[in-house]
Parts: structure tokens; C-alpha cells; sequence
């Protein structure tokens, strides 16, 4: 019998709401406002700042596998102590880069301890409390995620503003540790048995085809072993790598169509309403069809969306890609979020998502690299995002066979 007159997920849920928001600092979106202040004090040119940016984002994937590990023998709430303080102060240490070196070691730990390690022990965390509900769990917590990315830019220059960008940087620092440390010492369970519950809150009434029981769990030899999990992989790379270099090139993506700051602005604002929308709408769709088709279904719109770059006329663009790119990002988090326990189990969840999370960042870190290369070869971005929506497309047929591995 529970020991709460409530299910306890239902309180790590606005958790692992707020310990996503709190990645923000460490996010592309986040890291973004800061790079003109960046350049501009340190005197460095636009290939040497994106140069740092990519070596220390790539960098910052491998460590990540270990961290999958430690949380796996520790549990993530030990981890997440060490991480949410070491991201504190590598925020505060902005204070102190004085050249490139000095950057690309801040632009390593951003990487790995903000977009890399708290987003993934935080989603690792809900991952423990529900699994019928769990595609519906993840994409209410990540509404806080969508709102992020309006309201932190907003917040970053307003600090820039009152403050210079190093103590602003600081400051974003000291305020998520004071948000999140007092919510990891009283509010944070690994598990729901710490609190005398099971997952779900229930026993009864649980969906056999979307669990996995922990004796069913596959080692990671086994799960490297399935071609599921190189098919799934291969798409959210594609869809991290074209993601990530949209959204570092779309001022420049956008001023080739002849639309200017606030046609960006405004396709920011339609893609933060619709993929609010969006992931509580692929959540419940995650916990109803299967895992290879909504991998399918994110695919294709990541490739539709990438197409609209191209061939929509620009005063529908700012609508049309936020409405398509946004769609597209909810149906890949939705399914990123719950296939990995629905297909492998939770004995070694820390262990794979380590190893995705791994591949996702490294693919982050190097798609606006090459965007901005293959723009410095042809002087337009339009054949690169053709490439990338042709890619996506292929990727969605090879979607159709990422089934759940047999046992």
C-alpha cells in the first residue's frame, strides 16, 4: 500500500521540469546571446569562436557514457549534486576566460555538464517513475523547455544589459544552484519505492507491451547488438545535427530569403507555441503507437520542415518553419525520451543513455560546422538543407525497421 495519499511522480514531474529549464546556460539557445559580447571581448574572429564552440561540444560527448554509469551505480540524485555544482561554477567561471584556451575548456564543461548530464539524469529520473503514462509525464516536463527558449534569451540580455555578459553569466550560475540544490536535499527520489510506491503509482491496469520488467532488461552488449538502436541513434543524430545548425544559422538562413531579426524573433515565438503544444500532443502519441513510428513520423516532418527553408515564399517562412520545425522537434523528443526503457529495459538505462546522449551532443556540436562550411564553399545554404532533408527522408525509411528488439 502507497504511504501517500498520491502518486510521488506527479511531484518529481515540475522537478525534472525545472531541472530542465535550468540546462538553459548550457544550451545552444542559451550559449547564443552570449557570443557577440564573447567575440567582441576576446578579439576573436567567427571561425576561431565556432571553432571552440565544436571542439569543446564534441569533446564533451565522451565523457557522457560514464556518466550514464555512474548514475546506473549511484542513482541519479548523488550525481546530480556533483553536476548541478560543477555547473555552477563553470557558469561563474566565465568571469575568468581570458582567450580561445581558456573558452573551449568553458564551452567543454557548458557542454557536458548542462546540455549533456543535467538533461539526461533528468530525464533518466522520470524514466523511473512512470511507464504507461511516461510519453505523456515527458512531454509535460517538457513545456518548461519550450518556454525556455523565449524567455532565457530575454532574461540573458536583460543581465547583459545590467550587468556585462561575464557577471551575467554568473549570475545565471549562483540562481540555478539556488533553485535546484534545496529541490535535490528535500524533494528528489530516485525511485518510487524510496517512498513505499511502484511506477505509476499502481500495479493493476499496466500496459504489457510498453514495459519492460527489470529481469527483461538487455545488457548494453546485447542492446549494441540491435539494429533498432543504431537506426533510432542515426535519426536523432540527423535530427540534433540539423537542428542545432538551423538554429545557429538562422539569422543568416533567414537574411538569404530577405527577412531580418524580427522575422526570426517571430519564427522563435511560433516554434516555442507549437512545440509546447507539440510534446504534451507526442507524448500521448508516444504512448500509443509504436516506437518506429513516431520515429518515422519525426523524420519526415524534419524533413519537410527543412524543405519549407527553401521553398516557401518568406513572408509564410517565420510560420511555416516554426510550425513544421516544431512539430518535428516534439515528435523526436517524445520518442527519444521513451523508446530507450520501452526497448531495453531500466537496469542498464543509464548506461544507453549515456551512449545516445554521447552521439546526440557530438552531433550538435558538429552540424553547425559543417553548415557554415558548406556555406563558405557554395555562398548559399540552400544545397546544404536540401542534403539535410533528403537525409532525413532516407533515415525515415530506415525507421520502419527499428521494431522492438526480440527477447
Amino acid at each position: 500500500m502507497n504511504r501517500l495519499p498520491f502518486f510521488y511522480g506527479w511531484i518529481m514531474l515540475p522537478v525534472v521540469m525545472v531541472l530542465l529549464v535550468c540546462t538553459s546556460p548550457g544550451q545552444t539557445f542559451g550559449v547564443a546571446i552570449f557570443i557577440p559580447y564573447i567575440k567582441d571581448s576576446l578579439a576573436l574572429t567567427s571561425g576561431q569562436l565556432s571553432g571552440a564552440y565544436m571542439a569543446g561540444t564534441l569533446f564533451a560527448s565522451l565523457p557522457l557514457i560514464w556518466v550514464g554509469i555512474l548514475m546506473d551505480r549511484y542513482g541519479s540524485r548523488r550525481v546530480l549534486f556533483v553536476v548541478v555544482i560543477l555547473f555552477g561554477l563553470t557558469c561563474i567561471s566565465m568571469n575568468f576566460v581570458a582567450n580561445l584556451t581558456s573558452l573551449f575548456f568553458v564551452f567543454f564543461f557548458l557542454r557536458l555538464l548542462g546540455q549533456g548530464s543535467l538533461s539526461m539524469l533528468a530525464r533518466n529520473a522520470l524514466a523511473m517513475w512512470f511507464d504507461r503514462r511516461l510519453g505523456f509525464a515527458s512531454g509535460l516536463s517538457n513545456i518548461g523547455m519550450s518556454l525556455a527558449v523565449g524567455a532565457v534569451p530575454a532574461l540573458g540580455i536583460a543581465l547583459i544589459n545590467s550587468y556585462g555578459w561575464r557577471s551575467a553569466y554568473a549570475i545565471l550560475g549562483i540562481g540555478l544552484c539556488v533553485v535546484i540544490l534545496p529541490l535535490l536535499i528535500f524533494v528528489f527520489k530516485d525511485s518510487p519505492d524510496q517512498v513505499g510506491e511502484n511506477i505509476d503509482g499502481k500495479t493493476e491496469g499496466i500496459d504489457k507491451e510498453n514495459i519492460v520488467k527489470e529481469t527483461d532488461s538487455l545488457s548494453m552488449s546485447e542492446v549494441l547488438r540491435t539494429k533498432s538502436f543504431w537506426i533510432i541513434n542515426a535519426c536523432i543524430a540527423s535530427w540534433s545535427m540539423s537542428g542545432t545548425a538551423t538554429q545557429f544559422h538562422i539569422v543568416d538562413i533567414f537574411s538569404g530569403r530577405g527577412l531580418g531579426e524580427i522575422d526570426v524573433a517571430l519564427m522563435f515565438s511560433v516554434f516555442a507555441l507549437v512545440s509546447a503544444i507539440g510534446r504534451i500532443a507526442g507524448g500521448i502519441l508516444s504512448d500509443l503507437l509504436p516506437q518506429y513510428v513516431m520515429v518515422v513520423l519525426a523524420m519526415v516532418l524534419q524533413g519537410i520542415g527543412l524543405s519549407m527553408l527553401n521553398l516557401v515564399v518568406p513572408s509564410w517562412l517565420p510560420f511555416v518553419f516554426g510550425v513544421t520545425s516544431g512539430l518535428g522537434s516534439s515528435l523526436a523528443l517524445a520518442v527519444s525520451e521513451t523508446v530507450w526503457v520501452r526497448y531495453y529495459g531500466r537496469k542498464h538505462l543509464g548506461k544507453v543513455r549515456g551512449t545516445t546522449y554521447a552521439i546526440g551532443v557530438a552531433a550538435s556540436g558538429i552540424g553547425p560546422f559543417f553548415m557554415g562550411v558548406g556555406f563558405d564553399m557554395m555562398n548559399s545554404f540552400t544545397q546544404v538543407i536540401w542534403g539535410c532533408a533528403i537525409v532525413s527522408i532516407i533515415l525515415a525509411v530506415f525507421g520502419l525497421f527499428a521494431t522492438p528488439p526480440r527477447r
